[in-house]
């Protein structure tokens, strides 16, 4: 996926799928169950954003486990991560992966999305199996900088999903991932705030 990882970032992601696995067992965190599938599902699939993020401070909608906002945070030391996720437990296991895996740039916020008022807004908002695009940004389009994008992960291209987008908000592009073991259709669909436009 065109990402050269060091062997402590390695470790630590290896550190974070023991967490997930331990902590599932009790707290229900993701259906998934076998370990090659939480590496292929999960891990890579959260990894295979990373070379398409722009830079600057980042926020995980619906952050659940931590996908992708810790993998992202893993693989790009010192960024400025914040997890976001109203359901209390998630929050919990969320500061517990960040304490235990020393990610010192990365914060837990345990509310809804559309009531978060953050003191500074994010360059780049994104979220995976969040909603479809169209409350993705009623949601959390507030939270986004104005020079700033929101990314959703999909499956399948969600052309059904775009179309219902309001006008205040439009697809700058959208990219189709090739991800290891994973045998199914995978695209990142990048939004920004449509510019408004006014009369001479």
């Amino acid at each position: 996926m065109g990402l050269a990882l060091p062997a402590a970032v390695i470790d630590q992601l290896t550190g974070y799928l023991e967490l997930l696995v331990k902590w599932n067992r009790v707290y229900n965190l993701t259906a998934i169950r076998d370990d090659a599938k939480l590496v292929s599902h999960h891990l890579l699939d959260s990894l295979a954003t990373v070379s398409h993020l722009p830079d600057g401070n980042i926020v995980d909608v619906g952050s659940g486990a931590g996908l992708p906002g810790i993998p992202i945070a893993i693989s790009c030391p010192g960024r400025v991560v914040t997890l976001l996720d109203s359901n209390q437990k998630k929050g919990a296991f969320l500061k517990q992966a960040i304490a235990e895996l020393g990610l010192a740039s990365t914060q837990v916020v345990t509310q809804r999305a559309e009531s978060y008022r953050p003191s500074e807004l994010f360059k780049t908002v994104i979220s995976r199996a969040f909603s479809d695009l169209a409350d993705y940004v009623k949601l959390a389009g507030h939270l986004c900088a104005p020079d700033g994008v929101m990314i959703a992960m999909k499956g399948l291209h969600p052309d059904n999903e775009i179309a219902l987008l309001p006008s205040s908000w439009h697809v700058e592009k959208t990219l189709r991932l090739e991800i290891p073991q994973i045998d199914a259709s995978r695209h990142l669909v990048f939004l920004r705030p449509t510019p408004i436009t006014t009369p001479n």
